[in-house]
């Protein structure tokens, strides 16, 4: 017997239901192709960053400071435009101000540095001298050494070469040979500071009238305010707080009679904005500086002694009480953009490191963090409207 056919409509009905399916089941797939797609293009911008801002320094390293700086000079920028001052000419007061300090700074620690670079060489026998106990220990641990690596190799004691090593006579000689590509590059970065800080007003006006709803509008004004207050807040209390450490390390350096103390105590303000490396730096170059000043061993490490003291009072209580819970940073994160940037930069890029973390995570908190898992994982928001839409059969 002939079995019973359907009704017409209702195959249609399964035919189109099931051409629902299958079109579903290719938005999912191209969702996720697009997704994988997105996640290596993004693995391999992340891969290649480092390399491309540590192969252009000459440009990203002044404009990437520049940037910080600026956004720090903000707050005073906004307080000189409430009183009336035209923008550029409240810009031109804080790129003044900024040089001010930057060359009270620079004064007050690279001169006298000069003075000690020269008198590094005439300060080799009393390094040599106040260090001869400890150079005593190791002597016969090195003799012995060399003794047997001589004996394995079967290599006479021979003549020593003299080996001769032209050296600058001056500090001002190293300066000299790098003075004019810093010019420029500081230069260029005042003029960035300055353009930045006069169009800071309309470029903040602009980014958020251009957005098309009013939610978006309040999320770029929320966005550039929380950063421009956490950078602003963060590097404004450091200052502080490095100014007065700097002070009380130069203050307890001149009782104990540690020749040019304010030098020493600027270089101390000026690590301590490297987390955890700076502080370690200060200390390290404080003992050099007491072997080279004293001939008592234990007097010697005293300045390296009192500078520790000071650091574990500031670190421990005043600088949790000063910043408070609301810039606090995890350490590890702290860590992780310390060595990348110092890596990518120098000295530089660890001094930027934490302001430039601030910044990114304020950024990525306010607008949102990628979902890199759901892309491996199936569970995005790019592909899960589809893969509901999927199981959902058309009515």
């Amino acid at each position: 017997m002939d079995q019973p056919r359907a009704p017409d409509g209702e195959a249609e009905v399964a035919r189109d239901r099931l051409l629902a399916l299958e079109d579903a089941d290719t938005a999912y797939r191209r969702d996720r192709l697009l997704a994988a797609l997105t996640l290596i293009a993004g693995v391999g911008l992340a891969i290649a960053l480092p390399f491309a801002l540590q192969a252009g320094a000459e440009f990203f390293l002044p404009v990437t400071a520049a940037l910080v700086v600026a956004i720090a000079l903000v707050p005073l920028l906004e307080w000189l435009e409430r009183r009336r001052i035209p923008p550029a000419l409240a810009a031109f007061l804080c790129v003044i101000l900024f040089i001010a300090i930057a060359n009270a700074a620079v004064a007050a620690i690279l001169f006298p540095a000069m003075q000690w670079f020269e008198l590094l060489p005439e300060r080799v026998d009393r390094l040599n001298a106040t260090l001869a106990p400890l150079i005593d220990v190791y002597a016969n641990l090195e003799r012995f050494i060399d003794n047997v690596v001589n004996r394995f190799a079967h290599i006479g004691p021979g003549m020593p070469q003299a080996v001769r090593v032209e050296t600058p006579n001056s500090l001002l000689q190293i300066i000299a040979t790098s003075a004019p590509a810093a010019a420029i590059q500081m230069f260029f970065a005042l003029l960035v500071i300055f353009f930045f800080l006069a169009g800071w007003s309309r470029m903040r006006k602009r980014a958020i009238t251009t957005r098309t709803s009013f939610d978006g509008a309040m999320t770029t004004a929320r966005v550039i305010q929380r950063m421009v207050d956490a950078t602003s807040t963060y590097l404004g209390t450091i200052t502080v707080v490095n100014i007065g450490m700097g002070l009380v390390v130069a203050f307890v350096l001149w009782l104990i009679g540690m020749p040019t103390p304010l030098m020493w105590g600027g270089i101390a303000a000026v690590l301590n904005y490297i987390p955890y490396l700076g502080p370690i730096a200060s200390a390290l170059l404080l003992a050099l500086g007491g072997l080279m000043a004293f001939t008592d061993l234990g007097y010697a490490l005293l300045p390296a002694i009192c500078f520790v003291a000071i650091h574990l009072v500031e670190s421990n209580l005043v600088t949790p009480a000063v910043v408070g819970r609301r810039l606090t940073i995890n350490p590890l994160l702290i860590l992780l953009s310390l060595s990348f940037w110092a890596w990518v930069w120098g000295t530089t890029g660890a001094l930027l490191a934490v302001p430039l973390l601030i910044i990114g995570r304020t950024i990525l908190d306010a607008a949102g963090k990628p979902d890199i898992a759901g892309f491996l994982f199936e569970e995005g928001t790019l592909i899960h409207e589809h893969q509901e839409d999927a199981r959902t059969p058309p009515q």
